[in-house]
């Protein structure tokens, strides 16, 4: 059974970082896609990025380009979002979510979710 386990969120002042970990567990390819959504309340998820960890590639949305950078670490089966320069508009809910490759930015492509990670941005 897949589990994905998110960490990292929390309290941030404009313009600073963090970094959201999504520690993952039984998957049985060795290759696959983990996206990033995030998700204001009442709102439609929002897909901001995502890694096909079969061919490397990565993919972000217009709205975090620049800011935010995805990676994985196989070793410790976690795919990392590293957040800079954190504005207001980013504070939403952020999950994590696993699916066979390619990547999307549709959320009903992905079967596995995360529990989300609350990001508070003060200004």
């Amino acid at each position: 059974q897949v589990q994905l386990v998110e960490s990292g969120g929390g309290l941030v002042q404009a313009g600073g970082s963090l970094t959201l970990s999504c520690r993952h567990s039984g998957f049985i390819y060795s290759s696959y896609a983990i996206a990033w959504f995030r998700q204001a309340s009442g709102n439609q998820r929002e897909g901001i990025s995502c890694i096909d960890t079969g061919n490397g590639k990565v993919y972000y949305a217009d709205s975090v380009k620049g800011r935010f950078t995805i990676s994985n670490d196989n070793a410790k089966n976690t795919v990392n979002l590293q957040m800079n320069n954190l504005q207001k508009v980013d504070t939403v809910t952020y999950y994590c979510a696993q699916d066979d490759i390619p990547c999307s930015d549709d959320e009903s492509y992905f079967d596995s979710w995360g529990q989300g990670t609350q990001v508070t941005v003060s200004s």
